[in-house]
């Protein structure tokens, strides 16, 4: 894909270091050695290093990574020290903070909050919601942002929407129903990654079933409030809503149904109204419009962290690196 192509361009010109928790999978030893081999970034694999360095040579792979137990390394009594200053107001004691730091997904992150690593991709082995614990647990979510989010970047073959047919969807993997202020949030982080990945000025579509008071509900409320949240917590973004669809996306649709909006008709950042409409439509473009979804990308993290698939092959853990690698490089690719 031409996109992830350009992206893998500018993870070489800018090699950040990214932690794979979980080496004790094979997939993961084939990804590090093709994000090694191809100069993408730097890598460390947690596990035993007796059984890492084994599938390497099993492999016929020559050992270019470092390798860290993190049930016995050097870092382990100032992580666990560190994590328990973080948490002991939750009643946390300093022997459970030790224990958990053993774990690998902690761990990782861990070692992206001390800057050991600049991002840790997993969840090969893991599921969504032990990865993202962690990562908030360990990492934190950025000044002002106190949600979690996902975003999709799209690829589409229809050159006339967004960025010659790339749009961002969210949130489309975390959050089941945000209200308002949530919905704001999501908006504002995936901003940021409009900017950041697409080098473009987001113009961004509250999405609902109605345009411009078209349809009275509470649902539809919910956006209204969430632009007007947005409009005042980050007044220098081009936001509007609500918008359906068709208005959000079709220029003369937009002018009719929207008449004066700077949004409608040309958005590139679509922000659904709940998980349910962001998950269906993400997947439903990506059948029937033969577009490439580039994610889940999780936003709102002070560092970043990126959840795997379980059932994802070793190219889409390359692929994750990449994008953890530009999210590392702070919006400057």
């Amino acid at each position: 894909m031409f996109l992830m192509e350009e992206f893998a361009k500018k993870a070489k010109a800018n090699r950040k270091t990214i932690v794979l928790p979980e080496g004790n999978d094979e997939r993961i030893i084939d990804a590090a050695d093709a994000i090694k081999k191809e100069g993408l970034a730097e890598v460390i694999i947690l596990g035993d290093e007796d059984k890492v360095l084994s599938q390497f040579k099993a492999k016929g792979y020559g050992l270019n990574c470092e390798i860290i137990n993190p049930s016995e390394n050097k870092y382990l009594n100032d992580f666990a020290s560190s994590y328990y200053e973080k948490r002991k107001n939750k009643g946390l004691s300093e022997q459970e903070a030790l224990n958990i730091m053993k774990d690998e997904n902690y761990f990782g992150c861990m070692l992206v909050e001390k800057g050991i690593a600049d991002g840790c991709v997993t969840g090969a082995c893991h599921v969504t919601a032990d990865v993202l614990r962690a990562a908030i647990r360990t990492i934190g979510t950025k000044p002002g942002i106190k949600t979690v989010s996902s975003c999709f970047i799209m690829v589409t073959p229809k050159k006339e929407f967004g960025k010659d047919g790339v749009l961002l969807f969210a949130d489309c993997a975390v959050n089941p129903n945000p209200d308002a202020a949530t919905l704001a949030e999501i908006a504002s982080a995936t901003a940021d990654s409009c900017k950041s990945f697409l080098q473009e000025k987001p113009k961004i579509a509250m999405l609902s079933f109605s345009t411009k008071g078209s349809a009275a509900h509470p649902d539809v409320d919910k956006v209204v409030k969430a632009v007007e949240i947005l409009k005042k917590t980050n007044p220098e973004l081009d936001v509007d809503g609500e918008l359906q669809a068709d208005a959000a996306l079709v220029e003369s649709v937009g002018q009719r149904k929207a008449k004066g909006s700077s949004v409608a008709g040309s958005a590139n950042v679509l922000i659904f109204p709940d998980l349910d409409a962001g998950n269906i439509a993400y997947k439903l473009v990506e059948r029937l419009a033969s577009a490439e979804a580039i994610g889940p990308i999780i936003q709102g993290l002070k560092k970043p962290v990126n959840d795997l698939s379980r059932g994802c092959k070793y190219t889409d853990i390359v692929d994750v690196a990449i994008i953890t690698s530009l999210q590392a490089q702070g919006g400057k690719i």
